[in-house]
């Protein structure tokens, strides 16, 4: 027998400061708060750390307590390594979390910092002179061919590619219909549209609601082709084939039959209440060329109108693989790091599969440089970003733009507690119960998500001035603008930074 396990939270209610309103009662998903006569009974065991509670409490009566009764520390066998023994024993079944990587290693861009001029090279200020940060993705051709007419003008005889202008390096990363709610996507589809910058759709289909924003969205193809066709595919203003994603590479995804309602169904044109698996493999791709010929065939499907990006996880292999990729017709390659957020991932894969997207951008950046073909792709980071620091250091470390998923949803108050596969989301963003996603207001939430966006180019614009840069281009992959704090040589190497200091 195994017995009961400590609680891993206590809620604690302070009878002098509660009216028993019941807004706890009434807000709480996961069944923690009950009435008994007239007073309010806690069961803590059932406690995600949400703080839906504490947030709608009126008179702050609610406080929340982690690990209150804890074992016997050892430095080997931590509480996470016990109870998931303790679980698997009693269940025989892979034990699944949401979110990036949960264990404590270092994050590198915290080790990273960033360079600033004095005296001899001025900096600018970004609020008397023009910092540039509209970014273009695509591919660049290797030369121009121009040719003067006669008249005088210059006429460009060398054939562009579609590129994607972005006002901002920062994009909505792919979260799909069915992992998170329409309301939360409709709200990521306003703030993409207000700032100028574009949204992924996730593989989950196109909702016929998100088509007035759908000049800057891009559609997802999967292993599970869900909502694909010829519609789906002009809509978007660009297409992303998803081989891989950083919070479990290796694997396909899987959301199961009770979330499959009526919508999600038509959206992603799979039987009502059917479990929407995707294969970890794409059956039709075994090979970087079985990979171009699917790129080629979208790019044909759409009358070649429209940038292909190609998405994988960040495994030690990823600089060989986006090498590939980029002689490939595809215009960008989206490497997503292993804290890359997920609704569902077995939590074996989410903390022991893949590296962090520092040193993936990092590698996949040299790798294009040394083969001369940098200028073939584009290079989007993914997984983890934070911040604003955290997007000027990827751009440093090689990338052209990030993806942000987590720092969106946390905009529209997502708490990070790390239960999304379970779809009672008290915020009504990773959930399709009706009265739960009725919780979260589009109008608000995109307004949230906009101000982040715009707040974080403000800092980009600061940072850069602050370095005495005038364009986002001259950061990419600039290394002398960086240094690194606190890591060791070999990784150091790998990310081809020097040591503050030096």
């Amino acid at each position: 027998m195994i017995g009961s396990l400590p609680p891993r939270y206590r809620i604690s209610i302070d009878p002098v400061r509660c009216m028993e309103c019941g807004r706890c009662i009434e807000n709480c998903s996961y069944g923690v708060f009950s009435r008994d006569g007239d007073r309010i009974q806690v069961n803590s065991r059932n406690c995600t750390a949400c703080h839906r509670c504490i947030a709608c409490c009126p008179r702050d009566a609610i406080s929340l307590e982690e690990h209150p009764c804890d074992y016997r520390s050892h430095p080997l066998w931590t509480r996470e390594a016990r109870e998931a023994i303790y679980n698997q024993a009693r269940t025989g079944r892979i034990i699944l979390a949401g979110m990036g990587n949960a264990l404590d290693y270092p994050v590198i861009f915290d080790r990273l910092v960033l360079d600033a001029c004095q005296v001899t090279n001025p900096s600018l200020d970004p609020l008397r002179e023009p910092i540039e940060l509209t970014t273009h993705l695509g591919k660049r051709p290797a030369k121009l061919d121009l040719r003067r007419r006669e008249g005088g003008d210059v006429e460009l005889r060398t054939r562009l590619t579609p590129n994607l202008r972005i006002e901002t390096p920062v994009m909505i990363g792919h979260m799909s219909y069915g992992a998170i709610s329409l309301n939360a996507q409709l709200a990521m589809a306003r703030a993409a549209k207000e700032t100028g910058t574009y949204m992924g759709t996730g593989e989950g289909g196109l909702h016929a609601a998100l088509h007035p924003y759908q000049d800057r969205m891009i559609v997802q193809v999967a292993s599970g082709r869900f909502g694909v066709n010829i519609d789906y595919l002009e809509r978007g203003a660009a297409i992303e084939i998803k081989i891989g994603q950083g919070a479990k590479p290796g694997i396909g995804g899987h959301l199961p039959g009770e979330k499959v309602c009526a919508d999600i169904s038509r959206t992603r044109m799979i039987p009502e209440g059917s479990d929407a698996i995707s294969p970890a493999p794409h059956h039709d791709i075994y090979s970087i060329e079985d990979l171009a010929q699917l790129v080629r065939g979208l790019k044909e499907a759409t009358e070649w109108k429209k940038p292909v990006f190609v998405k994988i996880a960040a495994v030690h292999n990823v600089a060989a693989v986006a090498a590939g990729i980029a002689r490939s017709p595809a215009d960008a390659v989206v490497v997503d790091g292993f804290r890359g957020g997920t609704g569902a991932a077995p939590t074996v894969f989410r903390d022991h599969v893949g590296i962090p997207i520092e040193a993936a951008v990092a590698s996949v950046d040299k790798k294009l440089r040394d083969q001369g073909i940098r200028n073939e792709i584009s290079v989007i980071a993914s997984g983890g970003i934070r911040g604003s620091a955290d997007v000027a250091k990827a751009i440093a470390l090689g990338a052209d733009a990030v993806y942000i998923g987590t720092a969106a949803l946390a905009a529209m108050g997502c708490r990070v507690c790390g239960n999304c596969y379970r779809g009672l989301c008290p915020w009504g963003i990773a959930t399709q119960q009706p009265d739960l996603v009725a919780r979260l207001n589009p109008d608000e939430a995109s307004i949230q998500v906009a101000n982040l966006i715009r707040a974080w180019t403000l800092e980009l614009a600061e940072l850069l001035g602050a370095a005495g840069i005038n364009s986002i281009e001259s950061l990419r992959g600039n290394r002398d603008r960086l240094r690194g704090y606190m890591l060791d040589e070999s990784l150091m190497e790998v990310l081809d930074v020097r040591a503050v200091g030096a």
